[in-house]
């Protein structure tokens, strides 16, 4: 018994050990990586000790590419939805949360508040004059940290919330909805908070096989989603400056004013100046507005809405132009869209959340790391994309060879870039498109990747990784000089 104890303790002290490495001894990179894939690895239990909903056995890496894809918030798929039973949702809606954006910014923020707190506690002052300058400039840092701690935690709690309130007012009040998810043996509860956190975080996954595209016809409930997207992501740095703009006229308080003046001193990429959530508005709605005019032009009279009247076309056009940047959940059938448009969802995928086109002031610009050796070694982002499709066309080299018109370089690319933008959209894989009929096929609803190989799957979960971490900007690739 004793024995049984001293281990138990000493396996306490190593956790310990371990977590107060991670979290005082390392870099946010490490951290992040760290905290990513520790929860892709947890993330396969529940898989492994509830039962499926149905007979079939999806395959370790299939489960595991599954928890990647939703701690990464890229609802790239192998395998259907509705496989999963109502306690596995449950979990991925756990996962799918802690994977956020805006959570792992609250993480982050709670963890330099620590590191503020024991710095403060174990740093000795060489004068007076000094100690008075530093403690007074890290103490209204240390006040517009804890304020911004319980500002997220607030709009995190008070958006999950009421978007969860309105789709289950919905799902219960409208009959056809309702009736579609009972036919399919999906607790309306899980449906509505599930597919609550999937849109704010911007993983795009939903319990049903088809997504979004069995509410193709339900424009309130693709309306309520909207705003879901836009403040999870891209508009989340304008929602916050907002939130401290209203709370700094109604209190006055310094901590808010500090902010909103001085909102680089912190040093977090959501945090942005006036000017900045400005330009980033602006571009966003130019975006949004680019992609519209050419879905409209291209698909308003194509098969893919057929069926809508005119208010339904506009809301279904307007929902899939919005989800292409980072949500990925599709109303359309992404494997006949014009090619036009796929190629501008490409660059779409690509860019990051907060890609602003208006130059930004010399004094917004930030400073580069003088890591020389780094900078030589490193390739820019679009290198390793190019690198892992070659990698991933050399593991799936049989299947275009005998399957050309599936295996293309186009679809394994919009995968690709799909999944490096933490998007989800996928042209799938169609069993009428096989020139070789004499093996079975059956067509499903999972992404295009569900037909790779394990070792291209494995290559796509380093790009979900990959796609995750960009925000770190590796700015590689500038020792090359191209005349």
């Amino acid at each position: 018994m004793k024995n049984l104890t001293s281990f138990a303790c000493s396996v306490r002290r190593f956790f310990i050990f371990i977590v107060h490495t991670l979290i005082y001894r390392t870099n946010p990179f490490i951290q992040d990586l760290g905290y990513l894939v520790i929860l892709s690895l947890i993330g396969v239990l529940p898989f492994k000790i509830f039962k499926l909903r149905d007979a079939s056995k999806p395959t370790t890496m299939d489960l595991f590419f599954t928890s990647v894809s939703s701690v990464t918030v890229s609802s790239m798929s192998t395998v259907d939805m509705e496989v999963f039973s109502n306690a596995q949702l449950i979990f991925m809606t756990i996962m799918m949360f802690l994977g956020g954006e805006v959570f792992m910014y609250l993480l982050r923020m709670c963890v330099d508040y620590s590191k503020m707190n024991n710095a403060r506690k174990s740093t000795i002052f060489p004068t007076q004059e000094v100690a008075k300058s530093g403690s007074e400039e890290d103490g209204i840092k240390g006040k517009c940290l804890q304020v911004l701690i319980w500002l997220v935690s607030g709009y995190l709690l008070v958006v999950n919330g009421l978007g969860f309130i309105c789709i289950l007012i919905y799902v219960n009040g409208v009959q056809s909805v309702r009736k579609l998810l009972r036919s399919r043996s999906l607790n309306l509860e899980t449906f509505a908070i599930f597919t609550t956190v999937s849109t704010f975080t911007n993983c795009g996954f939903l319990p049903t096989n088809e997504g979004m595209m069995v509410f193709l016809r339900n424009s309130g409930l693709q309306l309520l989603l909207i705003p879901q997207i836009l403040m999870g992501n891209t508009l989340f740095p304008l929602c916050l400056r907002f939130l401290i703009w209203v709370l700094e006229k109604r209190t006055r308080k310094s901590e808010f004013m500090y902010l909103l003046k001085k909102p680089r001193n912190l040093g977090y990429e959501h945090l942005l100046s006036g000017i900045r959530c400005l330009y980033l508005g602006v571009t966003i709605l130019a975006f949004i507005i680019l992609q519209l005019l050419l879905f409209v032009s291209m698909e308003w009279r194509s098969n893919v809405l057929t069926g809508l009247d005119g208010g339904q076309k506009f809301v279904a056009s307007l929902f899939q132009v919005m989800n292409i940047r980072h949500s990925g959940e599709n109303v359309i059938d992404f494997s006949v869209i014009s090619q036009a448009f796929l190629v501008l969802s490409i660059l779409m995928m690509y860019l990051p959340s907060y890609t602003s086109y208006i130059p930004i002031d010399d004094q917004e610009t930030i400073k580069e790391e003088e890591n020389t050796w780094k900078k030589n070694i490193l390739f820019s982002n679009l290198t390793y994309l190019a690198i892992f499709v070659i990698l991933i066309c050399i593991t799936e080299r049989h299947k275009i060879k005998e399957d050309p018109l599936n295996f293309n370089v186009l679809s394994i690319t919009f995968e690709v870039i799909s999944a490096y933008g933490n998007v989800g959209l996928s042209m799938g894989y169609t069993c009428s498109n096989r020139i070789s009929t004499s093996s079975p096929c059956i067509d499903g609803w999972y992404g295009f990747a569900g037909k790779w190989s394990n070792g291209g799957k494995f290559l796509l979960i380093l790009v979900m990784l990959l796609g995750k971490m960009k925000k770190y900007g590796f700015r590689g690739g500038r020792a090359w000089i191209l005349e």
